[in-house]
């Protein structure tokens, strides 16, 4: 059984609406929850119907997942009470980055620096939550443009299958960049 197949199994007959509702929802979960490897899913979406127009859906998809899920947890933030101490934690970590206004959420879709983005959104006083939901969308749109137009190269010189699982590699290839990219700057910066 092919990859192609076990994914359109796993999708039964919703068809591309449930292969968006499943986007949408696992990059809400990873904006407001915890990781969920979102692009991963992105590509696995894109897999089910590799077309130019399906793939614009899956970024759009994306994008309003990515400011729902962010933006739940800025609401929530911003109604609870955080201790001064948790605020003052999270000011100096952000102060600590090369970047440390909203243009850092720009940045976050490269090498995540800023983990729950939406509390820091919160916290932070100096920055403008639309500024940063600009920054986000940028950022989506630029990230997810990129691994799609990979993806549909692939899709152009490869079988389906073998599209897929390059274009899986590469996915797994930036997430391991990117990890490591933050690792490392966290390290230079004094941040365990």
């Amino acid at each position: 059984m092919s990859i192609s197949d076990l994914i359109y199994n796993a999708l039964g007959d919703y068809g591309d609406a449930g292969v968006l509702l499943c986007v949408f929802l696992i990059f809400m979960i990873d904006a407001l929850i915890f990781p969920a490897l979102p692009e991963l899913f992105f590509i696995l979406g894109y897999a089910y119907n590799p077309t130019p127009v399906f793939g614009m859906l899956l970024i759009g998809a994306a994008v309003a997942a990515e400011l729902a899920g962010i933006y739940s947890l800025y609401y929530i933030v911003k109604h609870i009470r955080i201790p001064k101490k948790i605020g003052n934690v999270m000011d100096k970590y952000v102060n600590f980055l090369m970047v440390s206004d909203e243009k850092v959420m720009l940045l976050n879709r490269v090498a995540p620096m800023i983990p729950f983005a939406g509390a820091f959104i919160a916290v932070i006083d100096t920055w403008d939550p639309k500024k940063c939901a600009f920054y986000i969308v940028i950022g989506c749109v630029i990230k997810y443009g990129a691994v799609l137009a990979a993806s549909s190269f692939f899709y152009s010189y490869f079988s389906s299958d073998t599209a897929l699982k390059v274009t899986i590699a590469f996915v797994l290839a930036v997430i391991v960049i990117s990890m490591a990219a933050s690792y490392f700057r966290k390290k230079k910066t004094g941040l365990d």
